[in-house]
């Protein structure tokens, strides 16, 4: 089992309460010593927090859900959808991520010719009896939260498929950290996503920006764009510009 794939189930296995390092090792068949190189990168991380003996993980700020997110900054949120739709040809095959405004994105895809993957569960409805979209769903644990699937299975699965292009989400966006989210199972599967597509386009109204709440980070590829209702004078857009991003700007 590769490293980063046993830290997202060890994270798991955190979520039900303090676990010690030798219950750790039996659960998953490996060394002690392992474990604990396992916690020690988690706990760089700040996902989780050591204890005498094991890790909990670490309190961070409040998570809103979808459904919650869906009705803050809609207009933004439709007219970045909108601007993203422009990039779209028939024909490619597209990776979206789960999140509110990558939703109001998928929700303007009706009648296109596309392969879509997707770990967005709520998207699903939406598209599923589109003739013309092939729709491909990356199985594994869902986070009620965001109503994306995430783990090992999600991430062998995108391991087998590229794309033309990659639409992200996130809590926040920073210059030189990337994009910030929940969970480190969130972030790892948004970077291997970033990895499978040949351009990444990330999706973020004007209050995501410099936005650091939470403590996983997803770090972008040298190139990149960043679709967005902030102003191109603002200094966190100034920031990210410096840092790689070809901004487009949208008045909702």
């Amino acid at each position: 089992m590769r490293s980063q794939q046993r830290r997202a189930l060890l994270l798991g296995a955190l979520r039900t309460g303090e676990v010690d390092v030798a219950g750790l090792a039996r659960h998953f068949g490996v060394s002690a010593s392992t474990v604990r190189r396992d916690l020690q990168h988690l706990s760089a991380e700040k996902a989780v927090r050591r204890t005498y003996g094991g890790a909990i993980l670490t309190t961070q700020g409040p998570e809103s859900t979808l459904s919650e997110r869906e009705t803050v900054q809609d207009k933004q949120k439709r007219a970045i959808a909108l601007a993203a739709l422009a990039m779209i040809e028939d024909g490619e095959t597209l990776i979206l991520d789960a999140g509110s405004t990558v939703m109001a994105l998928g929700c303007l895809l009706k009648g296109r010719r596309l392969t879509i993957v997707t770990n967005n569960v709520a998207l699903l409805p939406a598209l599923a009896n589109e003739p013309n979209i092939e729709m491909i769903v990356l199985g594994g644990s869902l986070r009620a939260t965001s109503m994306g699937t995430v783990g090992h299975f999600a991430m062998e699965a995108l391991r087998r498929i590229t794309a033309d292009r990659v639409f992200m989400s996130a809590d926040g966006v920073v210059a030189g950290r990337g994009l910030c989210e929940a969970s480190l199972d969130q972030v790892w599967l948004k970077s291997l996503m970033m990895e499978q597509a040949r351009e990444t386009i990330v999706l973020a109204d004007a209050t995501k920006l410099g936005r650091s709440e939470q403590s996983a980070w997803a770090p972008l590829p040298p190139r990149w764009r960043l679709v967005t209702d902030a102003e191109a004078t603002s200094p966190e857009m100034l920031a990210l510009i410096a840092a790689g991003a070809e901004a487009i700007t949208v008045t909702p």
